[in-house]
């Protein structure tokens, strides 16, 4: 089996490393515009060659679109237009802009909507590491729109990567994904962004940074190339959620002004729960 990974960073690269260690292809082929991304995919191991796309398509059994999601959007019309037998399948964070987008393509059923909910703050090929997407949870989305063959090419392919599979259609993927995936980069960005309004006036203030503060702000670091698109494609979900958040923020503040200590006490106590709930639920079972 031949698979080409398009777009050498973080998710591309890792899947490249994953597949080779399990040897789930015979050859993997890398594709990347960037010509650094190339060499260092090459050079660590990620993948077996590099080549053009349309090429690389040709030789491949299942081509994987890791690349930001608007130029999958972009991309994957092109790439259906060129297969004839492979399985396509993309690793993007928004599923119903890029479903729509092909919806009425001939060769829709060659395609297959998924999402490794897996990933880092950093970003390129030297960020890929082994075991990224073990237990992590592998989404399929409108797999009745997906042929047979192609279905099971894009299982088999995750089943490899040791994630856990489960199945939604797209709306209800972009929805979840807002809650529980976005809305965690966004308030990084914004906590990272008050602190270091703070610091310009107090450079102290940085030095008092510890590991809840780190854990935090972690996905600060994240890459704007990827997620402003995400934002973007979806976009009513994602003020959904921000208008969510923003109201339990002034639910706080509200009682903080207020000194309602035990109103306080109680929003945290309901808070807490999230950590039994992620537990109890068998997707996040180890």
């Amino acid at each position: 089996m031949t698979i080409t990974i398009v777009g050498l960073g973080l998710i591309g690269g890792s899947i490249g490393l994953e597949l080779k260690t399990k040897r789930f292809a015979d050859r993997i082929i890398g594709v990347d515009l960037n010509p650094v991304h190339r060499d260092i995919a090459l050079e660590r191991g990620l993948v077996d060659e590099v080549q053009k796309l349309v090429f690389a398509i040709q030789q491949s059994d299942i081509i994987i679109l890791a690349i930001p999601v608007d130029a999958i959007r972009i991309l994957l019309p092109f790439v259906l237009d060129q297969v004839t037998h492979q399985a396509v399948t993309d690793v993007g964070s928004t599923k119903y802009c890029i479903t729509e987008q092909v919806k009425n393509h001939p060769k829709r059923g060659c395609y297959v909507a998924s999402h490794p909910m897996a990933g880092t703050e950093f970003s390129g090929p030297e960020a890929a590491i082994p075991g990224l997407f073990s237990k992590k949870v592998g989404i399929i989305c409108d797999m009745a729109r997906s042929n047979q063959k192609a279905l099971e090419a894009i299982t088999n392919l995750y089943m490899a990567l040791n994630m856990r599979l489960i199945f939604m259609n797209s709306k209800e993927h972009d929805l979840h994904t807002a809650y529980v995936s976005h809305i965690s980069h966004l308030t990084s960005f914004a906590l990272a962004l008050t602190v270091l309004d703070k610091e310009k006036n107090d450079r102290n203030i940085l030095n008092l940074a510890s590991g809840g503060f780190d854990s935090t702000v972690r996905l600060a670091a994240s890459s704007a190339e990827m997620w402003v698109p995400v934002f973007d494609q979806n976009r009513d979900h994602v003020i959904e959620v921000i208008d969510t958040y923003i109201a339990k923020m002034n639910l706080f503040k509200s009682y903080i002004s207020e000194g309602e200590n035990e109103k306080v006490g109680e929003l945290i106590h309901a808070a807490n729960q999230i950590q039994t709930t992620l537990t109890s639920n068998s997707w996040n079972k180890q």
